[in-house]
């Protein structure tokens, strides 16, 4: 049976300084991230085990885990690699233009990503993602790890509006967080992404008419 595999980090644990401190980048990574992905192996295991027995009451309630742990692996594993050392400024080439088509300007898209992020009830990320259908990027909250996303939409660049991303540094003042990743996001990454989007298609006629 494959396994899921926490992936190494690109820096340092110290690299993000000062604006995510080396320590939260430990605990991240190692402990949460560390943790979805263990969860995740433990569910595939039990999962086999309730599929050859046909126990179909456990099956439904590990996938709901399933989903909930490679989700948050997903999402954790992008995370890491949209941020960067000495990173941030602003987008360039289709991106840039991307969004200024569909958000007005980049001010305007930073506003409405950082409030995305800033106003998730409870637990969830704020994300940039790519809708097939029309053809556009989109602001969205995703709670927990893996729901109000649009079906089909793909998540460029996103943000975690988790309590254990921040408080360690920040405590209660999560939009200084959100505010303190503009100077870390990994402008090459996000466009790589936009670009391997881009030739996604659902092959659903007139659904975006």
């Amino acid at each position: 049976m494959e396994k899921y595999v926490l992936p190494q980090l690109a820096y340092n644990y110290s690299a993000l300084e000062p604006h995510i401190s080396g320590r939260i980048m430990e605990l991240h990574h190692d402990k949460h991230h560390g943790t979805y992905v263990a969860n995740a192996n433990m569910t595939l295991e039990r999962l086999a085990e309730a599929r050859a027995k046909e126990d179909f009451a456990s099956i439904l309630a590990l996938e709901r885990a399933l989903a909930f742990n490679v989700s948050g692996h997903v999402l954790h594993s992008t995370f890491w690699q949209n941020l960067s050392p000495k990173a941030g400024g602003e987008p360039s080439g289709e991106l840039a233009e991307q969004i200024r088509r569909d958000f007005g300007s980049f001010a305007s898209f930073k506003r409405q990503m950082t409030a995305a992020a800033s106003t998730v009830m409870g637990s969830g990320w704020g994300a940039l993602v790519w809708e097939p259908l029309a053809q556009r990027l989109m602001t969205v909250q995703i709670y927990d790890h893996q729901s109000n996303i649009t079906q089909g939409g793909v998540p460029l660049m996103v943000l975690d509006a988790w309590e254990h991303a921040f408080y360690l540094q920040y405590e209660n003042r999560k939009t200084d967080f959100f505010e303190a990743t503009w100077n870390l996001w990994n402008w090459q990454d996000i466009a790589r992404r936009f670009a391997e989007a881009k030739g996604l298609t659902l092959k659903l006629v007139g659904a975006a008419a």
